[in-house]
């Protein structure tokens, strides 16, 4: 396992990741007992992923949260990344029986 990602790039924590995160928790996006989910969507927003990745549809991947979301990215300068679950990204190909 740990072959198969030994060429991935590293992401370095900058001090903007928090600064990010900080304004996910201050805008209520992320509760604040759960650091991690705005680090995750700052880290994402700030490297400019195509996509974020995530099964936690409480916090990340929350319908509800989408719209507040890409106003505080925007009004932040910020890049939103497309936020889904493993199963919105990757389909199934239908069975042809």
């Amino acid at each position: 396992m740990l072959e198969s990602v030994s060429g991935l790039t590293t992401l370095r924590l900058t001090p903007p990741i928090d600064d990010i995160a900080k304004v996910y928790i201050d805008h209520y996006l992320m509760p604040r007992k759960h650091r991690g989910d705005a680090r995750h969507l700052a880290y994402a927003s700030f490297y400019k992923m195509t996509f974020l990745l995530t099964w936690n549809c409480n916090h990340l991947a929350n319908g509800n949260k989408k719209s507040h979301l890409q106003n505080i990215n925007a009004r932040f300068g910020l890049h939103l990344p497309e936020i889904l679950t493993p199963l919105q990204l990757f389909k199934e190909p239908p069975d042809d029986n």
